[in-house]
């Protein structure tokens, strides 16, 4: 699926049944940004827009559960913080 965020188009993968999460999510991300674009900046903008994108998408997923399982987040912040900390190293031996 693309997705576009202030005017930058992403490919994510999500299964049919988060479709409408997704997009929650996205709409969220995007209103966020634009409420502080111009008082942040970021040299590193696309992934901390995909790090807020799933953490985001999650916590939509969890409301609509009815229930918020903090251990569960605080282990897919640290994921998502690991796997981001991963990429940007494979990035900076590029350039």
């Amino acid at each position: 699926m693309i997705i576009q965020i202030m005017g930058r188009e992403y490919q994510v993968s999500v299964k049919a049944e988060e479709v409408e999460t997704l997009q929650q999510a996205v709409a969220m991300v995007g209103e966020k940004l634009q409420q502080l674009s111009g008082k942040v900046t970021s040299g590193n903008e696309s992934l901390a827009v995909m790090a807020a994108l799933y953490i985001a998408h999650d916590a939509i997923v969890a409301q609509h559960q009815n229930h918020l399982d903090l251990p569960a987040c605080k282990r897919r912040i640290g994921a998502v913080n690991d796997r981001l900390e991963q990429v940007l190293g494979q990035q900076e031996k590029l350039f």
